[in-house]
């Protein structure tokens, strides 16, 4: 039998008894290089020792692998532009095609050997050997013709995902309409598309603010809940001092967010402009010359081979040109030839960077390591034992000339448009140790970040991108946290597990609205009851709530003000769409919340309090009979540091360590506490 803790607010520890089948696992793997211990607690979370860092990640690969080798192997094939083997269909045809013209494997082999630092190189080379030896342990998972992983897979992984994550997949989206955009740039692009990237929150207290003189910090991203971009938990420890607790995405030999003994940092998305767009003349006489400065010069070409399967079966391959201009890569529609520049795309420092930040030791390393500046966006916010807390709107943004409109698309004949430097590290919005005590984001105003307003002057030009709004989640933050000027550990839990919306909120001033106007035009008669629920609604989304599933089914609402579509009428047909649904499915409509919106994991059905746009952010999609919750809250942490030197974590995951493994106790055995707002002890 094994005792296992769990951390339930307001300050209770529960005992709990399990059966063997849940207790730790040990196992050793190897090859000529490297070798690691992998010990699975009781959660099946791994822990992973090695000598080296690099042993570490040999480790990790393995373990990740058992856990979900079928999204590492896509994240690989996609990384080297052969997604199309894999998969048939536009998309993968996409990816591949993408991957050849953004050029990164021509990156690579000009810049590796000199911009990568050797033990960078070497953990790279471990991770890679780790996914080798899973497949040469099961051969039976390596499809034919897979080429074994190298350490360069690792780092093109990290450009493949990066463009995405800040909105290239929105920018080519409008593009690829029939007409060129009006507004090219600064339209929360980073919402859409594959990698969808739905926000998330971080709030860090000083000491000062705390009712007990702990520093403690909320890392809470807002994930999906499965594929390419969903977390997988870890515990790295090597003789070489690495001791980080924490989570990261499959192809990543580092966590992304997380802690060590001394510090933890988290990350929330943000969206700077990193990308312009160009109109590009041709040349009628040679459709590979553009007008630049007064000539016409010549694009530079490759040819991409693209391998497919046609009917998903035979394999083919067909070669397309790739172009490239003095702006970046090209791109041809129907009304006309376009020319991409993209921030740090061709930056290989993006793993080095959080490799430093995990091996961070106090505020100097961290910084030392942040001002590496190739991660080119995510808020940051860190706390540590020392008592420091620090938030950076993290961004590499380009330094722009301003007499152009930097939203809309750019001529491309003249070098005034073309940018090579970046505003520094130094420049952009921070707060270190504020005397609030306290500073969160929410995918919201970096000036806002301790609830008060910096001063007008201080704030970057507006075609950096830099948000002015405030999320839901924001103002929910500021009328919890920011309010309170002793915050006890209970508080400090309490809040994060806020699932109301503020009565400043978008979708708050919605359904004011939208009252105002169904009653001015005359409530239908079989609406009566249901507008009568929403006028009602306390703006709650518990899942006992019986107003709460027809509101947030019904209402429209969005991130900021300017992604809102409202009109009184269609959002009388969406109300008399839920009603429909809920009788049908429930046989009223006052049916509480949480039968409502459900995690759904195999055979593993639980109700849910939080929706979209709360602190407990869940996002859901319609399910049969069902709302099935897709993303949002997931992988979370807490940490605190005490005046004694005490140092406390907590973490859950919405599903469990086996991601992918239907048949492991561990799929799911978290659901249940995460669906309860429980959390399990992982430090001391």
């Amino acid at each position: 039998m094994v005792v296992i803790r769990y951390f339930l607010f307001p300050h209770i520890t529960i005992i709990f008894l399990f059966a063997t089948e849940l207790e730790k696992t040990e196992s050793i793997v190897k090859d000529s290089l490297f070798s690691a211990k992998i010990i699975r607690d009781n959660w099946g979370v791994p822990h992973i020792y090695g000598r080296r860092d690099a042993d570490v990640a040999f480790g990790l690969a393995y373990a990740h692998s058992q856990d979900d080798f079928q999204t590492i192997q896509d994240v690989i094939y996609a990384l080297r532009g052969d997604l199309s083997i894999l998969r048939s269909g536009r998309d993968a045809a996409v990816n591949d095609y993408y991957v050849h013209s953004m050029n990164f494997w021509g990156m690579i082999e000009e810049r590796y050997e000199n911009e990568i630092p050797e033990d960078v190189k070497l953990l790279c080379e471990g991770y890679a050997a780790g996914i080798n030896t899973f497949l040469s342990d099961n051969p039976i998972k390596k499809k034919k013709g897979f080429i074994d992983v190298i350490g360069e897979d690792i780092i093109v992984g990290f450009s493949h995902r990066m463009p995405f994550m800040f909105g290239l997949d929105g920018v080519l989206k409008k593009l690829a309409k029939k007409k060129p955009p009006e507004i090219i740039g600064l339209g929360n692009e980073y919402q859409q598309g594959p990698f969808d990237m739905l926000g998330s929150n971080f709030m860090a207290v000083a000491p000062q603010r705390s009712s007990d003189g702990f520093t403690r910090l909320w890392i809470n991203t807002h994930q999906p809940w499965d594929g390419p971009v969903a977390w997988y938990e870890a515990h790295l420890i090597s003789e070489e001092g690495w001791d980080f607790y924490g989570a990261l995405f499959p192809g990543s030999p580092v966590p992304l967010i997380g802690h060590n003994q001394y510090l933890g940092w988290s990350h929330t998305v943000n969206s700077p402009d990193l990308i312009d767009v160009y109109k590009l003349t041709i040349n009628k006489q040679n459709e590979n010359q553009y007008w630049f400065e007064g000539y016409w010069k010549d694009m530079e070409l490759r040819t991409a081979d693209i391998k497919v399967k046609l009917l998903g079966l035979i394999p083919w391959k067909f070669r397309r040109t790739v172009k490239s201009s003095i702006h970046g890569p090209v791109l041809e529609f129907d009304h006309g030839s376009y020319a991409i520049r993209i921030s740090s795309i061709k930056d290989l420092r993006f793993l080095e960077q959080w490799y430093r930040m995990g091996k961070a030791q106090n505020i100097s390393e961290f910084k030392k390591a942040m001002k590496i500046h190739a991660i080119p966006m995510f808020n940051t916010g860190y706390a540590d034992r020392d008592g420091n807390i620090y938030y950076v709107y993290n961004a590499k943004i380009p330094k722009r000339d301003p007499r152009y409109n930097w939203k809309k698309i750019l001529p491309g004949e003249s070098k005034r448009t073309l940018w090579y430097d970046y505003i520094p590290y130094d420049q952009l919005p921070q707060v270190y140790n504020p005397f609030e005590g306290f500073f969160q984001n929410c995918n919201s105003s970096p000036y806002l970040a301790t609830g008060s307003k910096v001063d007008a002057s201080q704030a970057l030009p507006d075609w950096t991108g830099i948000e002015t709004h405030q999320t839901n989640r924001a103002l929910r933050s500021l009328e919890t946290f920011g309010v309170d000027p002793s915050i006890s550990r209970t508080e400090f839990f309490n809040y994060k597990y806020d699932v109301r919306y503020s009565r400043e909120s978008i979708i708050a001033n919605v359904r004011k609205q939208y009252i105002e106007e169904i009653s001015k035009k005359g409530i239908p008669k079989d609406l009566e009851e249901a507008i009568s629920l929403i006028k009602n609604w306390d703006l709650s989304a518990d899942s006992l709530n019986t107003n709460a599933a027809l509101a947030i089914l019904s209402l429209p609402n969005a991130f900021r003000i300017e992604n809102l579509k409202y009109d009184c009428d269609s959002v009388t047909i969406k109300v008399r769409e839920s009603v429909k649904f809920l009788e049908k499915n429930f046989g009223r409509i006052d049916v509480p919340m949480g039968r409502v919106f459900r995690l759904i994991r195999g055979k593993t059905d639980l109700p849910l309090s939080g929706g979209p746009g709360t602190l407990r952010a869940i996002y859901y999609k319609k399910s049969s009979k069902k709302y099935k919750a897709i993303a949002g809250d997931c992988y979370i942490q807490a940490i605190e540091w005490g005046p004694k030197n005490e140092f406390n974590a907590w973490s859950i995951h919405q599903y469990g360590s086996a991601t992918k493994n239907k048949s492991s106790f561990h799929y799911d055995d978290q659901s249940k506490l995460f669906s309860k707002h429980k959390m399990k002890q992982i430090r001391p």
